[in-house]
Order: structure tokens, then C-alpha cells, then sequence
């Protein structure tokens, strides 16, 4: 049979408490993220890391209900997939970069595909996301002796079906209030300046997509107080990509904010929890009226239908 399997490429997120050590670990000992060539320094580099950091991240994934939604999330979508579009011959799967299910295992179950489209969930092309992650599964289709026809599905974030999506999720989230009097903030996961400097193309795929959105509300008939690109998540003393978003929030003189989480296509913890909660915080702090977050296209059947669309 000519079995076609899509396999939904992710960074992952505990589905448990006892696997925040190991998606701390796993990420912080790839060499897309910490940047550290030598193997045995940048595993030790991860461990300390990961023990300084594992405490704190497991009171954030508490405050979550014990655990990240991207697990759920993601295997609702792939159902989702399966039910509406899968057959004996198209299958749908997920593969996640630092928890399970990881590259190996998934892979195994597909000796017998004819071929294999690989589907990084990114809108916006980075070594740190999409180049990652496909990696992890050329390497795991090379251990295993994959023959299946390999195929890739590159970024997304000028495609207009996508953006259709983010559009009306935002249009949604603010139906029956003055958009005009609130300020949309669009939120990118941050990355050290160094790594843009190296080539990466993330900042400028980002800010491409935040003028895409702008204009596509624009059209929409959806105005705002105005439009900004911010980031989150930095960590350590380098150099990140900014502004950051507890700069720019206390600045909003409307005191009113809508986020939305432009890096992802799947919540996750830096959305459910830095997003809604953690900043949630510095907006009451500055006496805000109004600060919600958009969600992510996640398990949308839209986004299924866009998923389709693609392959």
C-alpha cells in the first residue's frame, strides 16, 4: 500500500511534573539553543542549568494544573486529522523535540511508509525551531533505515489561509468591545542577538508577519489604538531580541492590551503561563482595564483544514 504518514513536528512540554527535568534538560543540550559545539561541555552547561532552573519551572507547570497544554493540544489535533481526513493510507502522528513521544519511537512505527511529510509546527523559520527539529528526525530516519520518500512543509507565516485564522481568533476575542481603545500587542518568543546575527531568519520573518496581520486586520475591518511587535522568555545576561514585553506593557497608555502569540502554533506554557499569567501580573500592577490573550490556532478545525491544505 502507498502509506503516506505526516508527523507534526513540536518542541514538546511535560505532559507530568516528572518530565520538566526532561524537557529542561533535552533543550538546554541542544546545540541550536545553548550554542555550545563540544557535546560533554554543553551537557554539563545543560545540567547546571536545568538544576537551577528546575524548581521554578515546576511551580510554573503546578500553576498549570501539572502539566504543559501542548501535550493535549496536539494529540486532540492529530485525532482531530485522523478522523476527519486519515484513511489506511494517510495517517497523521506527532513527534515532540525534548519530551516523548520523541523522533525514535515515533519513526519505528512507520517502516512500511512509502512516504513521510515532515510538518514543523513554526510559522517562521529558525535553527532553533524548525532546523531543530528536523534534526532530530532526519537523524532518527537515518538510525532507523527509513526508504520512505522524505518531504518537508517549510514555514508558513505569508500564507493567507493561516493568517485567515489568526485574524478571525483575534477578531473573535475582541467582538463587542472598541478595539479602537485597545492596543494589540503581537508576542515572539525572543532569541539571543547573536543567533540573528549568525543568519537566522526570525526576526525577520516575524516582523514581516506582524505587518501581514496588521494589514489583514486592516481589511478586516478590525482597527486598534495601535499595533507592536514585543518578545518574551529571555534568559541569561546575553543579548536578546527586544523590546520585551514588561517593557512595553507598563508604556500602553490606554492601560488596555490584547496579546497575541505570534512564535506558536499550539499553546503551550509560555502562553498559558508567561503570557496569561506572569505578565497578566505586570498589567494588573500597572492598573490595567483590560489584558487577555488570544489563543493559538491549536486544535481549531480550521487549522486542520490549513494542515490539509499544505500536504
Amino acid at each position: 500500500m502507498d502509506k503516506k504518514v505526516v508527523l507534526l513536528l513540536n518542541m514538546g512540554g511535560a505532559d507530568n511534573l516528572s518530565q520538566v527535568e526532561v524537557f529542561l534538560k533535552n533543550m538546554f543540550n541542544d546545540p541550536y539553543i545553548l550554542g555550545i559545539k563540544n557535546k560533554t561541555l554543553r551537557s554539563f552547561v545543560a545540567w547546571m542549568i536545568t538544576k537551577m532552573r528546575v524548581k521554578s519551572a515546576t511551580k510554573n507547570y503546578v500553576a498549570l494544573g501539572g502539566k504543559s497544554p501542548i501535550g493535549d493540544l496536539t494529540r486532540s489535533l492529530v485525532e482531530k486529522l485522523n478522523k476527519t481526513y486519515g484513511n489506511e493510507n494517510l495517517i497523521f502522528d506527532y513527534v515532540m523535540n525534548y519530551t516523548p513521544p520523541f523522533a525514535n519511537e515515533v519513526f519505528s512505527k512507520y517502516r512500511d511508509a512509502k512516504e513521510i511529510v515532515l510538518f514543523p509546527l513554526y510559522p517562521h523559520h529558525s535553527s532553533t525551531t524548525i532546523v531543530s527539529s528536523l534534526d532530530s528526525a532526519n537523524a532518527a530516519i537515518k538510525k532507523l533505515g527509513l526508504k520512505a520518500a522524505i518531504k518537508t512543509v517549510e514555514y508558513f507565516y505569508e500564507n493567507q489561509s493561516y493568517n485567515d485564522i489568526i485574524v478571525e481568533n483575534i477578531k473573535n476575542k475582541v467582538s463587542g468591545l472598541d478595539s479602537s481603545k485597545i492596543d494589540l500587542v503581537f508576542s515572539s518568543h525572543s532569541l539571543p542577538k547573536k543567533i540573528i546575527e549568525k543568519g537566522d531568519l526570525y526576526e525577520k520573518h516575524t516582523n514581516a508577519h506582524v505587518e501581514i496581520l496588521a494589514n489583514s486586520l486592516k481589511n478586516a475591518g478590525v482597527k486598534f489604538n495601535s499595533i507592536s511587535l514585543a518578545y518574551q522568555s529571555r534568559l541569561g545576561p546575553v543579548e536578546w531580541l527586544g523590546p520585551n514585553l514588561s517593557e512595553v506593557l507598563p508604556k500602553l497608555d490606554s492601560k488596555r492590551a490584547l496579546i497575541y502569540p505570534i512564535s506558536f502554533c499550539i499553546d503551550n506554557s509560555e502562553t498559558d503561563f508567561e503570557l496569561d499569567i506572569e505578565y497578566r501580573h505586570v498589567a494588573n500592577e500597572n492598573k490595567f482595564e483590560y489584558y487577555e490573550v488570544v489563543k493559538a490556532p491549536n486544535d481549531s478545525d480550521k487549522f486542520a483544514k490549513f494542515i490539509i491544505s499544505l500536504i
